[in-house]
């Protein structure tokens, strides 16, 4: 159980820091500051905040444009989901309840 509230905290926490470097480079663009590097917002997604990603790239309109990057972005976030779905299956048949019969 302490796995699953650790995993839990770290992905709450990641996500509040990516939607805030989002936000921090949103402002910066329309500034016309010195940007975050799109490596490091990648990274973060990368790392977990993939739901906050894309949560910012809707409410902020940041980062929407540009194909590469909306490439980039939607590959970590189907490897997650699969990685995430991976791990559900084997804990269930690990646990005996999904039986898979070949």
């Amino acid at each position: 159980m302490t796995l699953w509230i650790l995993a839990l905290g770290w992905l709450a926490l990641i996500n509040l820091v990516t939607f805030q470097v989002w936000a921090v480079d949103k402002r910066r663009a329309i500034r016309r500051e010195r940007r975050v590097p799109e490596a490091t917002l990648l990274r973060l997604c990368w790392l977990g905040g993939w739901p906050a990603a894309g949560l910012s790239m809707r409410l902020f309109r940041h980062k929407s444009v540009k194909r590469d990057f909306r490439r980039k972005f939607s590959r970590i976030a189907w490897l997650h989901l699969l990685a995430m779905l991976a791990l559900i299956l084997l804990l269930q048949t690990l646990s005996g309840v999904v039986t898979i019969k070949i």
